[in-house]
């Protein structure tokens, strides 16, 4: 009985929260065992290491940014999929693009893919907005900061990207001109990205 009754405390969390880390087990007062029994029952689904969901869990287009987040909490969404959140690419990001403080360790996710790029500072911590993904409370980038993001990083996602990237945010008028400047002095790329915001802008 008591097993029985941990395992609905497991399952009132995930209707509450959406998911369970095997770091919240402690705290709930419900040992790796029970968190077993459930998956052995297909009450609990494993949707990445040390994540896990209800079998009808609904997944979106979004549904790997939330797992990678309820694994690193401090990372930052940003670059390729922080621009498909906000609609400013046509691309599919084919990983999860997160911004790490230079000196984090680097996690250990096998699924799905993560690209990680490094930041310090100002460059990490301006222009992050917090979203709620599949009850996940995620660090995001925002518009003005991913567009400038995109040039300082543009040898790893391409300038064409980042001209892109630029070209869509000011035409959708998801930032002003004057937001990505900032967020380009904030990244130390002011003078990268002045000739093309007068050019586009």
């Amino acid at each position: 009985m008591a097993a029985n009754s941990h395992i609905e405390r497991l399952l009132r969390h995930l209707q509450r929260h959406g998911f369970v880390r095997t770091s919240d087990l402690e705290t709930l007062g419900v040992s790796r065992v029970v968190l077993k029994r459930a998956v052995d029952r297909g009450q609990v689904v494993r949707r990445t290491r040390g994540v896990y969901v209800a079998p009808d869990h609904a997944t979106t287009r979004h549904t790997d940014i939330a797992a990678v987040v309820a694994r690193v909490p401090k990372a930052i969404v940003c670059l390729v999929s922080a621009l498909e959140y906000h609609g400013l690419t046509m691309q599919v990001p084919h990983a999860v693009w997160i911004m790490i403080h230079k000196s984090s360790h680097r996690p250990t996710i096998s699924t799905p893919a993560v690209r990680i790029v490094r930041a310090s500072g100002q460059s990490l911590i301006a222009g992050v907005q917090k979203h709620t993904i599949e009850g996940v409370i995620v660090q995001m980038t925002t518009p003005a900061k991913t567009v400038a993001d995109c040039f300082r990083y543009r040898n790893t996602v391409g300038t064409d990207v980042a001209i892109e990237a630029l070209r869509d945010c000011l035409r959708k008028r998801k930032a002003t001109p004057a937001d990505i400047f900032e967020m380009a002095k904030a990244d130390r790329i002011a003078s990268v990205i002045r000739p093309y915001l007068e050019v586009l802008a």
